[in-house]
């Protein structure tokens, strides 16, 4: 995991969709040679020819010294650094179909941000069992960073978190520029539950707007939702300060806030009266937050964690409460105090 970002080091990007292809960019403009993997033939075809990617990219084009591949074996030969930009919900299939071709030395970079459905684990977790001892070389690619914006090159601040200080700085070199600002940080848990609770709280603001129930709902909900995060992450082990940063305020404050969150627009269309099914299929790519909802609010409830708002996200999502109801529901609970040493000594 010594391994530093130099233009020699390849560099392999699993995944072909808005945030892998922004990542692409950045990494091409620095002149790093970048190969990417994806599924889809005609994808791939586009993408090498005509330098765009009109799906999940649009009006933005591609570098040359970009190449796609269907072929995952060519892809990840004699790759150092390996992007792992696929939903969370297929990390463990991806690195399955993987790991005879990983390299024992190369970092692995995830940037989807989620819990795993079924085991409720963290995405290191999953990626750990699936290639074991692969922590050392985990590196959580997080913060407040739309595709959209990153791809176009506007300034975006995230964070390179890892166990492994080593491999965490590597990466940090490998993606700094002048329009991507790179911090460092040993906290993965706490990264990693502030990158997937924050999409159940952009769907709850979501659903608010949609309501029309103005600023300041929005506010309470961002607010309460972070005490949420911190709650639930430091239970696990994190760093409540994490939760004071990029990857905690920072990606929160993003997502809940802005038009390029897929999780604030299907709480929005949800707020105006849309099925989920009807969203879904409508938005045609992933909401991160949807599934995150079902294995968070199963681990708080296992684990006896007080997270009223993905509750009620939950029952919204997967048990049909209407969404008027959950909100009478949250600004009706049982009254107490706000400081959180009160709840956390089970005063509720």
């Amino acid at each position: 995991a010594e391994c530093m970002a130099d233009n020699m080091a390849k560099v392999t990007i699993m995944g072909c969709g808005s945030w892998g292809t922004a990542l692409a960019i950045v990494l091409a403009q620095k002149e790093i040679p970048v190969t990417m993997w994806c599924r889809r033939e005609a994808q791939a075809v586009e993408m090498n020819t005509q330098h765009t990617n009109e799906k999940y990219l649009p009006d933005i084009y591609l570098p040359e010294n970009i190449s796609v591949t269907t072929s995952l074996s060519d892809a990840l030969q004699d790759a150092k650094f390996v992007v792992l930009a696929v939903p969370s919900q297929t990390l463990r299939e991806n690195l399955e179909q993987a790991k005879p071709y990983l390299a024992s030395d190369a970092i692995l970079i995830n940037t989807a941000k989620g819990l795993e459905v079924g085991s409720n684990m963290r995405l290191s977790q999953v990626a750990n069992q699936v290639i074991p001892g692969s922590i050392e070389r985990f590196v959580a690619f997080y913060g407040p960073s739309h595709a959209e914006e990153v791809g176009r090159g506007l300034p975006a601040a995230i964070v390179s978190t890892s166990v492994n200080k080593h491999a965490a700085e590597a990466v940090q070199d490998l993606f700094m520029s002048p329009a991507l600002r790179v911090y460092t940080n040993d906290d993965l848990i706490g990264a990693e539950i502030g990158g997937a609770i924050k999409n159940i709280i952009a769907i709850a603001t979501g659903i608010a707007v949609g309501l029309g129930l103005g600023d300041n709902a929005q506010a309470a909900l961002l607010t309460r939702g972070m005490a949420e995060i911190t709650r639930f992450g430091t239970a696990l082990g994190a760093d409540p300060l994490t939760f004071s940063g990029l990857t905690g305020i920072g990606d929160l404050v993003v997502t809940c806030t802005s038009r390029h969150s897929r999780n604030h627009r299907c709480g929005l269309a949800l707020g105006q009266g849309k099925s989920l099914e009807q969203i879904l299929n409508e938005m045609g790519m992933v909401v991160e937050g949807v599934k995150t909802t079902k294995a968070t609010a199963e681990l708080a409830k296992e684990m006896g964690i007080s997270m009223p708002i993905t509750e009620c996200m939950y029952r919204v999502l997967f048990a049909g409460l209407p969404v008027k109801d959950a909100v009478n529901e949250l600004m009706t609970r049982n009254k107490r105090s706000e400081q959180e040493r009160d709840l956390l000594a089970g005063i509720e």
